[in-house]
């Protein structure tokens, strides 16, 4: 166990980083206090212990701080998550306060804060699927147990309002033991207060696990909510057996503290002005996901992130899709037309897809149901874009067909509102749109698979009639 220790003065302090000479045995992570006369006391955390000089992030404000006044506690204390399966059901902040009103969380447990990735000797394939109650990602892009599938977003777009469908709609198959960890980084406090009565007015608060993280918190906080979140998750995973969905929104603020704090320490920068290691403190997160072998539950990775002026190819979305198993697009023009959610399901993409679909886990002929669909919308798409150059009347009547068919494709499946779709409901939905296609265009599907789907379309039009 580590002691506390005090040193009086600091060399220097720089925004809200100060910086402490000859600080023996600091560890990274420790906590600080500070004292000053006529201050407040602070707190702060060893974010680089060196031989010589160790650096201190101070979460509150250091403004008129002079830094040979200070006194500095190491505490002895590491940066620790509470986990347990009592904090479902509470909403706590980026440090773990409550912001529910209610006592703060006991716990069954103290975990390290920064944990480390899943041993990849000890990983399990991923190999079933995560219902998230949204149509163009169980359909289209199926989100897999154990899978970090990210959500790129833009400015402007409804990420946050996805977010929180998914919460309070995901579901593990066949029943299983299910929880949500949500952990929002960098949010107003309008949407700290919608988050709370949204999740308790729709019943989701019981089996989640919040984390808000607000605007106005200081830097750090932003670093250390997501970790905490994970923590927890891993507990309520691998010790409880609970399969947990991580919805992670949103990372762009996550990065732009790790910016803010390494312009602080006056680091050299890389891409726009990101510290050069971005990519593994990004790796440090995402790859907390995954199945363990002989260990019951699993952790499972959604991150939303704002792709700054839409640009793909930013640092952030481009590191990103490195470490992560695909993305899922949202689209501006669908969400200019009032589509929710704007799912673009041509250039999203879940890399383990096959691994979650197919008998046993959706249906059988879930691959070639979704193939077709891709087929019929692309064809579409390209005959909007044909309609630019021509005009519709320019359209062969093949093209006009497609045409309509896309416009259908993102009014009935991919535009579903809140409401929850069961994937028998999502491939119904795909199945209708199906049926209006001529047989010589269902190029992808088999004359087997039309026969065994004629019986259950004629029982639909007979309920419906």
């Amino acid at each position: 166990m580590r002691v506390a220790r005090s040193y009086r003065g600091a060399r220097a302090a720089a925004g809200p980083l100060v910086y402490v000479g000859n600080a023996q045995r600091a560890a990274l992570g420790e906590w600080v206090t500070l004292r000053a006369e006529g201050q407040p006391e602070l707190r702060g955390q060893i974010i680089e212990a060196g031989r010589d000089v160790s650096v201190v992030q101070v979460l509150e404000d250091t403004l008129g701080l002079e830094p040979a006044a200070i006194e500095i506690s190491l505490t002895g204390e590491l940066a620790n998550a509470i986990v347990g399966k009592d904090l479902l059901g509470r909403a706590l902040s980026g440090a773990q306060d409550p912001r529910d009103g209610q006592p703060r969380p006991i716990g069954e447990a103290i975990r390290p804060l920064w944990g480390a990735p899943i041993n990849p000797t000890q990983r399990l394939p991923p190999s079933d699927f995560i219902e998230t109650g949204i149509s163009a990602i169980d359909g289209m892009n199926t989100l897999v147990r154990g899978q970090k599938l990210p959500v790129f977003s833009g400015p402007g777009l409804p990420a946050l309002e996805l977010a929180a469908t998914i919460v309070e709609n995901a579901r593990a198959p066949r029943g299983e033991p299910f929880a949500v960890v949500f952990c929002a980084i960098g949010i107003t406090e309008r949407e700290t207060r919608t988050f709370l009565d949204r999740f308790t007015a729709s019943g989701a608060l019981e089996r989640s696990v919040l984390y808000l993280n607000q605007a106005q918190d200081p830097t750090i906080e932003r670093l250390l909510a997501p970790r905490a979140a994970l923590a927890c998750a891993e507990h309520l995973a691998f010790v409880h057996g609970l399969h947990v969905l991580v919805v992670l929104a949103d990372i762009t603020n996550y990065c732009e503290a790790l910016r803010e704090v390494a312009a602080a320490r006056e680091e050299v920068p890389g891409r726009r002005g990101y510290p050069g290691y971005m990519y593994t403190d990004l790796a440090s997160l995402f790859e907390r996901a995954g199945v363990v072998k002989n260990k019951p539950g699993s952790v499972t990775q959604l991150p939303i992130l704002t792709m700054p002026d839409d640009d793909i190819t930013h640092p952030i979305p481009d590191l990103t899709g490195y470490i992560t198993e695909g993305q899922v697009v949202l689209s501006r023009e669908l969400h200019r037309r009032g589509i929710f959610p704007p799912v673009d399901v041509l250039p999203s993409l879940s890399r383990l897809m096959n691994a979650g679909i197919g008998k046993g886990r959706t249906v059988p002929e879930h691959r070639k149901w979704a193939d077709q669909l891709y087929a019929i919308y692309s064809r579409g798409r390209e005959a909007r874009m044909m309609v630019a150059i021509v005009g519709e009347a320019g359209l062969s009547p093949t093209d006009r067909r497609a045409l309509e068919l896309a416009e259908l494709f993102e009014k009935e499946l991919v535009n579903q509102g809140t409401q929850r779709r069961t994937i028998g409901e999502t491939l119904e939905a795909g199945w209708r749109l199906m049926d209006m296609v001529p047989r010589e265009d269902l190029i992808k599907l088999s004359d087997e698979l039309l026969a065994s789907r004629r019986p259950q379309r004629d029982a639909a039009q007979r309920k419906e009639a």
